[in-house]
């Protein structure tokens, strides 16, 4: 079917965050939200016929997951990204936020590091500073015009010094970078050369835009795949987030013993009746929307860029390789991270993701979620450009 991403739904007063918690997040309910990276596109009509006829049963008893569900996931994996995923390999977690932080404190101890990439997903620093005495260390990727690479020497140089874990983030939220094949297999490498366990987040895996390609950590060697925990969804992929269920795979069984008894421990080891037929039936019958989002969002992301470079080539961005996020700089303005926050927020009435979150020695950067309806990113970007020309004056 064709599905339309023009399509205005008005999500406040359902108890979203983006919407509903502005106030809390920008002191005003006035903003155009895009920033907490959800979309706001109807998931595929099947997602949305196996929820509800789940809804018409009545009885929503507890649940057991069948072997169906996990051969759709991997089914899913083969035909999309060609990795032969064994579902024997395959645990249950609420979401990859709570799974890594579990996986912090089962390989990390007090005193001990954990290596992540910055700028980075928030939450990298967090499930690692949640256990106490844990400590972060930074990667820094290197930037030239828009386009970020890994330092490689600087990569070594921390494994060398004696971190515990990496987490890494494929394709890299906020950048949008796929890393190659080669690139995984060299950072894998030195991984196995200092006995460093690897997590690797790919919840963004399924987001490929303008025919660039994923390589899933789980297609690369058994030597590495050894060493590493794969973490995946449907969430990010089909906007399912609410639902809350992933799936962490692990290629050694002392591991997955150590992660399964965690959450059996504490009775959280399903899914919940509505996830369990989502996710399936995303697996199984969501392609089509897939596409199909992805060529609108990678449209979106060419008009939020066009109109950039035209009407307010103060900031700049590079379109990414995958997710539906872009990452703005804003450096030409001239703000700190507080100040550029304050002027997004109230003189454009546009909320984005402040850059500061990303790396925490950062300014003049801000993240902007692109799976929106167009009309509302033009809105946005016009307030844009009138704030900045109030501020700045008229680019010429």
């Amino acid at each position: 079917m064709k599905y339309n991403f023009d399509e205005v739904i008005d999500r406040r007063d359902f108890n979203s965050v983006k919407y509903d918690e502005r106030m809390k997040k920008f002191g005003t309910d006035d903003v155009i939200p895009l920033w907490i990276a959800d979309m706001d596109f109807r998931t595929a009509q099947p997602i949305i016929d196996a929820m509800i006829k789940r809804a018409e049963h009545g009885i929503f008893g507890y649940v057991s997951k069948p072997l169906s569900y996990k051969e759709a996931a991997s089914e899913f994996q083969l035909r999309r990204h060609g990795w032969k995923l064994d579902p024997d390999t395959m645990s249950f977690a609420v979401g990859i936020v709570p799974a890594m932080a579990e996986l912090v404190r089962e390989f990390v101890q007090p005193g001990e590091k954990v290596l992540i990439q910055t700028p980075v997903y928030p939450e990298f620093y967090n499930v690692v500073e949640v256990w106490e005495g844990r400590e972060v260390v930074e990667n820094k990727l290197l930037e030239k015009d828009g386009w970020y690479v890994i330092d490689f020497v600087d990569f070594e140089e921390k494994l060398k010094s004696g971190v515990k874990l990496f987490i890494l983030c494929n394709p890299h939220n906020p950048i949008g970078r796929i890393w190659t094949k080669e690139e995984l297999v060299k950072m894998g490498e030195l991984c196995l050369k200092y006995n460093v366990p690897v997590i690797s987040d790919e919840i963004h895996g399924d987001l490929e835009l303008y025919g660039n390609k994923y390589t899933a950590f789980g297609t690369l060697s058994e030597e590495l795949k050894k060493n590493t925990i794969i973490c995946f969804a449907a969430t990010k992929t089909f906007n399912l987030a609410g639902l809350q269920a992933c799936s962490i795979v692990f290629h050694r069984a002392d591991w997955k013993k150590r992660f399964d008894g965690f959450w059996s421990g504490l009775d959280i080891h399903r899914n919940n009746c509505f996830s369990l037929v989502a996710m399936e039936a995303a697996w199984r019958h969501g392609d089509e929307w897939l596409d199909q989002m992805l060529e609108y969002v990678g449209e979106n992301m060419r008009f939020v860029k066009e109109y950039l470079d035209r009407e307010i080539p103060q900031i700049k961005m590079t379109l990414p390789q995958a997710t539906y996020l872009m990452w703005l700089d804003c450096r030409e303005l001239g703000m700190d991270s507080k100040e550029l926050n304050e002027f997004f927020v109230k003189k454009a009435k546009v909320g984005l993701n402040n850059g500061k979150d990303f790396c925490r020695s950062l300014d003049g950067y801000m993240r902007m979620n692109a799976a929106h309806p167009r009309y509302q990113l033009k809105q946005a970007l016009e307030q844009i450009k009138e704030a900045v020309e109030a501020t700045f004056g008229r680019s010429e």
